[in-house]
């Protein structure tokens, strides 16, 4: 080995690069950028303050927080349906008088007059939601225009009963628990905005209405052709934060008792910084309830602390238009560069030796060697499937399989020129076997581990596993289960043939060269799904050996086929049984002479496995080779190939031509014959196996007399 390959070899088992991409790719970075900036004001305000870390001051931020966090989060669901709210200052302002008037000036009871005050917040929504929703305008110029019509009623009202307002005070217990009241230590104003934050957070991340407001900020063309109310979710937004800003006003005038023309001025700037500041995107479509609740905290931390330095007030202004800056700057550059970075880093090639292939060569002698076999089966359901990945038969010999569609289709013995819908599941059905009672199993691409009964009905068996420890990746939920088989003790065992990637990417999992799968056990007794064997190499191709306590799995991008140990003395070791694969193995079902088949989905080539050994050349052709050129040119010869419980290859079946069945991922024998399924081909084929037993039928090694 050279001294470049060693290197290699080391350089990329020892350096994780995949973290990179994996972490770029997390929703939760968006917040990486202010977390560091709490940390470092932490840091600073802690070493120039004395006493900073103490109870009082914390508590003192926490009852600010709790006015500022109600204005923050009604911008923050205005932004995230794509707008903007500048009045909530005028808004705030004119709640604050309002209650004021209300409670003091004519003495109605303290509930009612709060109630009054958001009714009139919401209307003040309203009118911007009206005028920025359905009539079209301009949320920046409406909202501004609103901000100064409001501001200029406040002021007009406060010059005229600013001294009423404030010569009485209710004497009301609730009245004073918004002003001061606690619970636990804890300021009731920010224990109401905790509440409000989680039903908040409920409502965007877990209600449909709270869904439509995401879509309508992250494109409102595609939420219309999707049938969401555009102009209703914009306006109901605007509501909200009317409501919102209004309620702040009210705490801040339990707090305060006093009403001012400079009340609120200012309060749209500090509030959209505490917003973007968070990690809420200005386009609309990308934030959460806790990036607002980040932002307020940096914000009102900033403030607080400036003024127990005695710093002049400009200083707040400034500090704070700085931050909004710096806050639009990361925002729209991130946006830009994030998922540009990401697609240069999330492939994530390794070093990987192949075994050398055997050879393929016409008169080589090689059990391997190339024939024309397969260009003798007929086609069935030519043009009336597609994505038909595998296949099974029930006790009737009707033939199922899946499609691309989410689909499982059943062709009708004995000639299988009729087909139906069998049952929807949606994904992509990939490997299917029936139980003992004449229940389907299959994977599902992107969903898991299901059953169908026979009267159709749809069960979810599977579809998340043990959370692997350490691990970057979130692997607790399925993405690529693929094919799967019964144990003798009624457990399903299945593989994930990659938890990084969808079933539409799944070549670019060849060129990373990792153990990105997993072969699974789902335990039908207690429903419970455990990771058994991980990291390995797009494992697929799930089959009993016949002893009772092992199985063989595929791994298609090593080229081998191992056995894998689930019980007995051997229990949890792995062996390879063949290595030297000329093509990447799929599938492997029985056959009637006690052996077994493998389906080849493609053959390797010797360009490709030197490109293995050579990670960073990989890394480089992802960027600059189309994706369709990475893989899928060595998908042009489909093959079966079948061996002994050894490893002994016995004999190979190819399509030299590439025309009736360029790929094979799954083939099975059956009385006789030999079906053959694809997931790329848009049929599936039958051909006439010579000596085979024209009555075995595979699922009778599992389950007795099944037919």
């Amino acid at each position: 080995m050279a001294i470049s390959e060693t290197y290699a070899k080391w350089r990329y088992r020892l350096v994780p690069d995949h973290v990179v991409g994996e972490l770029l790719s997390k929703n939760w970075i968006d917040n990486a950028i202010p977390v560091f900036i709490l940390a470092l004001l932490l840091i600073v305000f802690g070493t120039v303050i004395d006493n900073f870390f103490t109870f009082g001051t914390f508590s003192t931020m926490l009852r600010q927080m709790g006015e500022l966090t109600f204005v923050v989060l009604g911008m923050t669901l205005v932004i995230l349906a794509g707008g903007i709210d500048l009045s909530v200052g005028s808004v705030f302002a004119l709640a604050n008088f309002l209650t004021l008037f209300l409670l003091n000036y004519l003495q109605v009871p303290v509930m009612v007059g709060i109630l009054l005050v958001l009714l009139v917040g919401a209307l003040c929504g309203l009118i911007n939601g009206v005028l920025v929703g359905y009539l079209k305008l301009r949320a920046f110029l409406t909202t501004l225009a609103t901000l100064i019509i409001i501001s200029a009623i406040v002021e007009i009202l406060t010059f005229r009963y600013a001294r009423d307002v404030v010569m009485y005070t209710p004497d009301s217990k609730l009245w004073d628990l918004l002003a001061a009241g606690t619970v636990l230590g804890i300021p009731f104003n920010f224990v109401l905005v905790l509440v409000v934050a989680v039903a908040m957070h409920i409502y965007l991340t877990r209600m449909r209405k709270g869904w439509h407001i995401t879509a309508v900020g992250g494109s409102r063309r595609s939420a219309y052709n999707a049938g969401i109310n555009v102009r209703g979710t914009v306006c109901l937004t605007y509501v909200i934060s009317g409501i919102f800003a209004s309620f702040a006003g009210v705490l801040y005038a339990a707090r305060l008792n006093s009403a001012g023309s400079e009340t609120g001025a200012g309060l749209e700037v500090t509030v959209l910084t505490a917003a973007v500041l968070g990690g809420n995107s200005l386009g609309g479509g990308r934030g959460s309830v806790a990036k607002a609740l980040l932002g307020t905290f940096i914000v009102v931390l900033l403030t607080s602390s400036l003024l127990r330095l005695q710093m002049p007030s400009g200083y707040n202004s400034l500090l704070l238009g700085g931050a909004l800056l710096v806050a639009v700057a990361t925002d729209v550059r991130w946006l830009k560069n994030r998922h540009k970075l990401l697609s240069r880093v999330y492939v994530s090639p390794t070093y990987f030796a192949p075994t050398a292939a055997a050879s393929t060569d016409p008169g080589s002698g090689s059990p391997y060697e190339i024939n024309d076999r397969l260009a003798e089966a007929e086609a069935i359901g030519l043009d009336q499937v597609d994505g038909a990945e595998d296949l099974a038969f029930d006790r009737q010999d009707n033939i199922y399989t899946g499609s691309r569609h989410g689909d499982i289709v059943r062709f009708f013995a004995p000639d299988y020129t009729r087909s139906e819908i069998f049952a929807h599941i949606g994904g992509q059905p990939l490997g299917l076997h029936f139980d003992g009672d004449g229940a389907l199993y299959a994977c599902i691409s992107g969903m898991g581990l299901y059953k169908v009964t026979p009267d159709r009905e749809v069960i979810r068996l599977a579809d998340e596993t043990n959370r692997s420890r350490l691990s970057i990746i979130d692997d607790s939920r399925m993405r690529f289960a693929d094919d799967m088989d019964f144990a003798p003790d009624g457990s399903v065992y299945f593989s994930e043939a990659t938890i990084r990637y969808d079933v539409t990417d799944w070549a670019t999992d060849s060129m990373e060269g990792r153990g990105n799968g997993r072969v699974l056990r789902y335990d039908p007794k207690t429903g419970v799904t455990r990771t058994v064997l991980p990291k390995r190499m797009f494992p697929n191709g799930i089959c009993m050996t016949g002893d009772g306590e092992s199985l063989f799995f595929a791994e298609t991008w090593a080229g081998r086929i191992n056995r894998y140990w689930f019980a007995g003395p051997r229990k949890g070791t792995v062996q390879p049984v063949i290595t030297d694969l000329p093509g990447y193995p799929d599938n492997i079902r029985r056959s009637s002479d006690g052996n077994f088949w493998v389906a080849m989905l493609g053959m390797r080539t010797p360009a490709l496995d030197l490109a293995m050994r050579m990670p960073d050349f990989r890394r480089r052709m992802t960027q600059r080779v189309a994706f369709e050129e990475w893989i899928y040119p060595n998908i042009n010869t489909g093959g079966v190939v079948k061996y002994d419980v050894n490893g002994r290859i016995l004999e190979s079946l190819w399509d030299r031509s590439g025309e009736k069945h360029p790929m094979i991922t799954s083939m099975r024998e059956h009385k006789g014959y030999l079906y053959l399924g694809g997931v790329f081909n848009n049929r599936l084929g039958r051909l006439k196996l010579p000596n085979a037993d024209p009555n075995f039928n595979d699922r009778a090694l599992y389950f007795g007399n099944w037919s």
